[in-house]
């Protein structure tokens, strides 16, 4: 039985809340040296990409300012290139892209469960 998409929806923003508890205090250096905490994020931003992929493309159009595709791609270098993961480029997706996801995914969040 397929998921409802609401619950993928949910899934990128409940991944993006604990990425962002995960690296709370933390500067790259930090960061880059906890396996730990690099593993969990990464495994996150995996979560964050399956997830986009199960978000119907009607939803993906009614809100375009959400980089899907971006998202659908970052999961697949993860899945197949895991070896070759460059920490840099995921504490920039970090910093520089998640803040401004997680407001349009919250959106996203808020304008469906005024329809529920």
């Amino acid at each position: 039985m397929k998921r409802e998409y609401k619950l993928y929806i949910r899934d990128i923003h409940d991944s993006i809340v604990k990425i962002d508890e995960f690296v709370a205090g933390m500067n790259y250096d930090k960061f880059s040296k906890d396996t730990k905490t690099s593993d969990a994020v990464v495994r996150r931003l995996e979560i964050i990409g399956e997830a986009s992929k199960n978000v119907p493309r009607d939803v993906k159009l009614k809100y375009k300012t959400i980089p899907w595709a971006d998202m659908s791609k970052m999961r697949d270098k993860i899945a197949h290139d895991y070896f070759g993961i460059n920490l840099m480029i995921v504490w920039k997706v970090i910093r520089e892209e998640l803040p401004g996801l997680q407001s349009g995914i919250a959106e996203i969040l808020r304008q469906m469960k005024e329809k529920v």
